[in-house]
């Protein structure tokens, strides 16, 4: 498997681009994906009670698992927004079924801002009027679907399965209102492999647990949160079935583009200076595991203990004990980087020079081993700044 330089189009056959059509003062905010043919899709959508109006309009879309395009909307959540709202995702799905020449029962849409307010359309039906996939600029369609995120989130992965390159790509956006129990935010995956849409939801959901379901920011469950999936069988590969070589390698290109798309969201929280990444080992299930191991990367006080470079181990042992998982307190290990702060639940003297210079880190590692099983997770989350109060403060302003 090999990572290249490429974008959300780079799978053969899918186009992409993305523009400003006035939905925010200057950036791009409206953005399509498309492929050739229809493909075989999957999902997976935010367990929060308040959905979204792109979500059910997405959601019926997909009751045959077929999708040739996804129009994405940044600026308006479409959310909480009643029966007009409802209306105006149908409008936005028939418009863009009219402009790209494809049926709308065959287009999903997104859409991700402010919640409580309509989409303009007359906005939204000039912009979609502007997609020009004749000159696609697939970056352009990374940077429409952003918000509060300081950079686009992409990967682009090749790998030879049954003697054809197969290529995956994935794009997310997610800054903030990430504490997903699905995905997180907006995430979009195109590759051009033959797979069964019945497989590939498979895939979807179990490796969506272990990857965007274990970063956290800041607790909050978004109403839009989304991941789509596209496999448009133009690689040509022979049909991907399930226990061969083939589907082992698909799944490891699949586990990569969502477990790096799932870091670079964690490491843009609102305001974040690093990531924090959480390994817990030695518990009685992987569930169990991954449970201690994003409540410590969501605890609140370990979240500011990493911004201030503070090894402050007494906030993650407090957190290991009230995740609910099974835990021998007088049994645990923990570290923070290379050095060992706990052993069998005591304390351990450690350099604190070089303890200063791991807590300057970009990405801080914090390992805890439970010694009551044989089962591991990982979770992902980052520091809590000042910067974060800043931009939340004033986010609808």
């Amino acid at each position: 498997m090999q990572i290249i330089d490429g974008t959300i189009a780079s799978p053969k056959g899918f186009y992409a681009t993305g523009l400003h059509a006035g939905l925010k003062k200057v950036k791009k905010d409206l953005g399509v994906i498309y492929s050739e043919i229809p493909a075989n899709a999957a999902a997976v959508y935010t367990t929060n009670q308040v959905k979204a109006a792109p979500i059910f309009v997405t959601k019926d879309a997909l009751k045959d698992q077929k999708l040739q395009a996804v129009v994405v909307n940044s600026g308006v959540a479409n959310a909480c927004t009643g029966k007009l709202g409802m209306e105006n995702a149908k409008k936005m799905q028939e418009l863009a079924a009219a402009h790209l020449s494809v049926e709308k029962e065959n287009i999903a849409i997104a859409s991700t801002g402010v919640i409580g307010k309509q989409l303009p359309m007359a906005i939204i039906e000039e912009g979609i009027n502007k997609i020009n996939l004749q000159k696609p600029v697939p970056r352009a369609f990374h940077e429409a679907i952003l918000t509060t995120d300081t950079s686009t989130k992409e990967i682009v992965v090749t790998e030879k399965i049954n003697g054809q390159l197969v290529t995956m790509a994935g794009v997310a956006k997610g800054s903030g209102m990430i504490h997903p129990n699905m995905a997180t935010m907006l995430a979009f995956i195109t590759t051009d492999a033959h797979i069964s849409e019945q497989l590939l939801q498979t895939i979807l959901s179990e490796k969506t647990e272990t990857t965007f379901n274990q970063i956290t920011v800041d607790g909050d469950t978004s109403t839009n949160d989304m991941v789509l999936v596209l496999a448009n069988g133009l690689a040509e590969n022979p049909m991907i079935e399930e226990n061969t070589e083939a589907y082992e390698k698909f799944v490891a290109m699949f586990q990569l583009v969502s477990e790096t798309l799932a870091k670079m969201i964690a490491k843009d929280g609102e305001g974040a200076t690093k990531l924090i990444e959480a390994q817990v080992t030695g518990a009685h299930s992987e569930l169990e595991a991954r449970l201690v191991a994003k409540k410590v990367v969501g605890s609140s006080l370990v979240k500011t203990a990493m911004f201030g470079e503070d090894p402050n181990w007494g906030r993650i042992i407090c957190a290991v004990g009230y995740a609910g998982s099974q835990t021998d307190p007088e049994k645990i290990d923990m570290w923070i980087g290379d050095q060992q702060l706990l052993k069998q639940s005591q304390p351990q003297i450690f350099d604190e020079k070089l303890m200063k210079k791991t807590l300057e880190k970009a990405t801080v590692s914090i390992t805890v081993d439970l010694n009551i099983g044989t089962q591991s997770g990982k979770a992902w989350g980052c520091d809590l700044t000042y910067k974060y109060i800043e931009v939340n403060a004033l986010y609808h302003t």
